[in-house]
């Protein structure tokens, strides 16, 4: 289990249109969009953007400059002037060419340095948002859609900091700067430059936008869609070999690769087309300046030195907007992939947690469950669990059985806090669960998962995730009930082997009796125990069951098993139909009373296997 990780700082502001958010009130203020939202996480850093639009500003600034000094320096040299009077347009040229590398520098520094500790939050805003979600609302998103939007959503979004603030904001300065030294200079020519900035820093951008924005709702959809296919092959990869389905996996991924790849196109298409705007309106432009600076010149109302700088600065001036179409393309995705992240933050939580919890209680826990019903957020209107009452006291093992689909998993995870109730109560010790934090709760209720999950690291450091600071003689405790320590002392590394990834290095069983080792080691006073031996054989299940029940005496034990073995080793037996109790007693009293235990304890006697020993039966 996954401690509850606490929020040193908030993370994206609530409000933002997402499923799972609850529709505003009328006259409630609108929900904020978006990239509003990230816009409001750089609050704390407006001072470096505000820096990184002047270090912005003043590179592209002094990139004219120096080409318009550079024109007159030219223009004037061709008279053959003392070399005093060019002295500060030489000076001024390596000053503007130094300028330009040095303050282009510090605005990619700051713009940088914003977007990256505004994706540092965003990351771990998505990441307290899963783990609050897990595991119970995690089923709404495909795992590897859900990679795609913490990896590739999540960098999308930094072209808001990168090129949806400085480049916009220097392209307005460097343009009005730019059309009033035209103005200065030849105040018809200076109209006509004015235009094409116009044309080609709003036009271009504009028709960009429009272009790539049906692309870019594409886009972060496919590329999500792409990397959970990928993901569900690498999972599934020994199933696909084994049945021969390879073609028809990669057809698939094929297939969702075409898309992404049409939807890269057509944003590329539309940058293109940006780009290419751009360009003819800057030649135009240029074209414009030079046939009226050429007339005014041949009237005498302009010379040929400022002709030149003219000439040049016209030219200069649409370097401040020519990427504005490709940062509009790149800031329509960062828009769509911005959604799916405040998507994935506004889910709404499969649990609520107390604004002020109450204390934990202390010594021995007595779980208490009353008429609860209990169903899954998305799902059918039918509860999955209706009507159930337990008792689980300190040294007494419950067994909860039934046949598949009847909701015991789902039991469970209303114990461990996963899930709410809609109905009914769990209380400890007479506290509402509802009153008590989420990671209170599951330091009191523990349990071993029917699938466990280990990490890619040993053996030990797998079991110290329930109790970080146990010691070897510690694990040596646990190692006994679990069966493991015949087992660790054969491994040449002993506790020091790495399990790899998913536990992939180890069987089964092995997988199953380190989970349940490391479920003892966190040694919470109420156990829950799902299907504790299902990977197992049949020689080790028995002895197994029994060294961890007896482990467990003191604490409060739910078994739930398909095994009736397992199930008459326990105080009670609950039995639980379609999420209702049909039975309740001892393995005697049930197997003597018609009904669904009877029947399968019933099955299980005539199965006999051909070695003639009584087989065992599991439902």
């Amino acid at each position: 289990m996954i401690a509850r990780a606490r929020a040193a700082r908030p993370g994206l502001p609530p409000g933002g249109p997402a499923s799972g958010a609850r529709p505003a009130a009328p006259g409630a203020r609108r929900p904020r969009g978006p990239l509003t939202r990230l816009l409001i996480l750089a609050r704390p850093w407006r001072a470096r953007l505000a820096l990184a639009v002047l270090a912005g500003a003043l590179a592209t600034g002094c990139a004219v400059a120096l080409l318009a000094v550079s024109g007159f320096l030219l223009a004037r040299a061709s008279f053959h002037p003392n070399i005093v009077a060019i002295s500060v347009a030489v000076t001024a040229v390596r000053a503007l060419g130094i300028g330009k590398g040095a303050f282009r520098y510090g605005e990619r520094l700051a713009s940088h340095d914003v977007a990256f500790r505004v994706l540092k939050d965003v990351r771990l805003a998505i990441y307290r948002r899963l783990e609050r979600l897990a595991p119970a609302g995690l089923p709404a998103f495909r795992s590897g859609d859900l990679l795609a939007r913490l990896v590739g959503d999540v960098n999308a979004t930094q072209d808001l900091f990168i090129r949806g603030i400085a480049p916009p904001a220097t392209a307005v300065l460097v343009g009005a700067g730019a059309t009033a030294a035209g103005l200065l200079l030849l105040a018809p020519a200076g109209l006509v430059l004015g235009a094409g900035l116009l044309l080609a820093g709003l036009a271009a951008p504009w028709l960009t936008a429009a272009v790539a924005r049906r692309s870019a709702r594409a886009a972060a959809p496919a590329r999500g869609d792409l990397a959970a296919r990928f993901a569900a092959m690498i999972d599934g990869a020994a199933d696909v070999h084994v049945l021969g389905a390879q073609e028809q996996v990669l057809a698939a991924i094929t297939e969702a690769d075409a898309a992404l790849t049409r939807t890269s196109v057509r944003s590329a298409t539309a940058e293109a087309l940006g780009a290419g705007l751009g360009t003819a309106a800057a030649g135009l432009t240029l074209w414009g300046a030079l046939v009226l600076g050429v007339g005014a010149a041949g009237s005498g109302a302009l010379g040929r030195v400022p002709l030149a700088v003219l000439a040049l600065t016209a030219l200069a001036a649409f370097e401040a907007v020519t990427g504005l179409p490709a940062a509009a393309s790149q800031i329509a995705q960062a828009r769509t992939s911005a959604g799916r992240v405040t998507a994935v933050l506004d889910a709404a939580d499969p649990v609520t947690e107390p604004a002020v919890p109450a204390p934990a209680p202390q010594g021995p826990v007595h779980v208490r469950v009353r008429g609860l019903r209990a169903g899954y957020p998305g799902g059918p209107g039918t509860p999955v669990v209706d009507g159930l009452d337990l008792d689980l006291r300190p040294g007494r093992i419950v067994a909860l059985v039934g046949p598949a689909g009847a909701g015991k998993s789902t039991v469970a995870a209303v114990l461990l806090r996963f899930l709410e109730p809609s109905a009914g109560s769990v209380t400890l010790n007479g506290i509402p669960v509802t009153d008590l934090a989420g990671e209170d709760v599951r330091r009191l209720i523990g349990g071993c998962p029917q699938d466990p999950y280990l990490f890619d690291t040993t053996i030990a450091e797998n079991l110290r995730l329930a109790r970080p600071g146990a010691s070897d003689a510690d694990l040596a405790d646990v190692a006994g009930p679990a069966r493991l320590a015949g087992w660790i002392e054969s491994l040449p590394h002993g506790w020091d082997t790495p399990v790899g990834a998913h536990g992939v290095a180890v069987s089964g069983g092995e997988r199953q009796r380190i989970a349940l080792a490391r479920a003892l080691l966190a040694d919470p006073p109420v156990l829950i125990l799902d299907e504790p031996t299902a990977h197992l054989d049949p020689e080790n299940r028995a002895g197994l069951t029994a060294a961890l029940l007896d482990a467990a005496r003191e604490r409060a034990v739910l078994l739930i098993t398909h095994d009736l073995d397992q199930a008459a080793l326990a105080d009670e037996i609950v039995v639980l139909e379609r999420g209702r109790v049909t039975q309740r007693g001892t393995h005697e009293q049930l197997r003597s009373v018609p009904g669904w235990y009877a029947q399968v304890a019933w099955q299980r006697a005539r199965w006999v296997p051909a070695g003639g020993a009584p087989g065992r039966c599991r439902m």
